[in-house]
């Protein structure tokens, strides 16, 4: 393939910024972070959430399961050490 000097450039800037891309890309692969749930829940307990979620609103559902969640470990001295 021929090229002018013109055409020459703009190749070798768009080389260029494919290899900026490629290693942003890289990047933010190296730093992602396993993502560990804090809470383990079971598929029947997901599915029946989802659910409650669709009837009732997730503002709704997640309202009253941080209400759980916060009654339950008030349960709990949390200020001893393990």
């Amino acid at each position: 393939m021929r090229a002018n000097e013109n055409d020459y450039q703009k190749y070798s800037d768009a080389i260029d910024r494919i290899q900026e891309g490629n290693e942003a890309m890289i990047e933010l692969f190296n730093e992602l972070e396993k993502d560990n749930p804090v809470i383990d829940l079971n598929e029947e307990l997901l599915k029946n959430i989802t659910r409650a979620k669709e009837k009732y609103g997730e503002e709704v559902i997640d309202q009253k399961i941080n209400s759980i969640i916060a009654e339950m470990l008030s349960w709990l001295d949390l200020n001893e050490s393990p």
